[in-house]
């Protein structure tokens, strides 16, 4: 597919998602007030962080279809860790407020009112979020974008915090069982905790740059070493930076060739490795092999 065509889709899909963050966020704060849900409150709150991840993915996306320029050479993918530091501040917030509010129900129960408008909601909330994960899964096969893919991944979790929301709002409005409103509050307030707490490690892993996976060390070995013309590698270093990622090494070569033979070897596994890792930015050095 044309460059052209993949950033429209990927613009496209950043759009449905704040569109449809921002939707929900208003008809589950009027459901909220009508039933007085913390179940559907923490639906609410998750739905608002949805908006903010979708704002920042929204960022991230523009900043990772612009070039870099002349004061940012390695491109703008630092922001997005950044970004997602500020974000999981907010998660964990969030999610202190929403326990507050849950244990307070424990003392204080409630009965839930206007249960049909909760739960009409909460059906149009997963019918919405289903809609959106299938089209979001369709821009990640065209387009292979690790940001929309990302998205995708927590929209799709979002489909059984609905489904627990709604079981709730039935339990407690059929068996009149209170508890079982900020019972369900409480697991969605730390399954909020949990990711938020992979953000702040994803995020933290590309502010340090760490090494990509020993997987795809390996991989970017093999390709390396697979060349007939390379004996071996060494000095391999990688890093993430958003949805880029950089690749640096050493390989060493017949110390006897010409200067033109080895840059040919260079680019002809440079180009092998840009094929298996299409973001790459990828600097290799030709060393010669030592012979007696």
């Amino acid at each position: 597919m044309a460059q052209d065509k993949k950033a429209v889709l990927m613009r496209r899909a950043t759009y449905a998602s704040v569109t449809v963050a921002f939707g929900l966020i208003s008809i589950k704060f009027v459901a909220y007030i009508l039933t007085g849900s913390v179940a559907l409150l923490s639906s609410l709150i998750d739905s608002v962080l949805d908006s903010l991840a979708s704002i920042l993915n929204f960022i991230a996306v523009r900043h990772a279809l612009e070039p870099a320029d002349e004061e940012h050479r390695f491109g703008h993918g630092k922001a997005e860790p950044l970004a997602g530091l500020g974000q999981a501040a907010f998660i964990m917030g969030s999610s202190i407020f929403l326990i507050f509010e849950a244990i307070n129900r424990f003392v204080n129960p409630q009965q839930i009112q206007h249960t049909n408008i909760g739960v009409g909601v909460m059906l149009i909330s997963l019918f919405v979020t289903i809609l959106l994960v299938i089209y979001q899964r369709h821009v990640v096969k065209e387009t292979g974008s690790l940001a929309i893919q990302a998205d995708s991944i927590h929209y799709f979790s979002d489909i059984a915090l609905n489904i627990s929301v709604i079981l709730a709002l039935l339990i407690s409005a059929y068996t009149g069982w209170t508890l079982a409103d900020p019972i369900a509050a409480l697991l969605i307030a730390v399954y909020i905790i949990y990711s938020a707490w992979k953000i702040v490690k994803q995020s933290l892993d590309q502010l340090m740059d760490r090494e990509l996976s020993d997987e795809d060390r390996e991989k970017i070995k093999g390709i390396a070493i697979g060349h007939p013309g390379v004996s071996s590698l060494h000095e391999l270093r990688t890093r993430a930076s958003g949805k880029d990622i950089f690749i640096q090494t050493h390989l060493d070569m017949d110390g006897e060739i010409s200067l033109n033979e080895a840059h040919r070897i260079g680019d002809e596994v440079e180009a092998e490795l840009q094929a298996a890792f299409p973001n790459a930015d990828i600097l290799i050095h030709q060393d010669p092999m030592e012979t007696e």
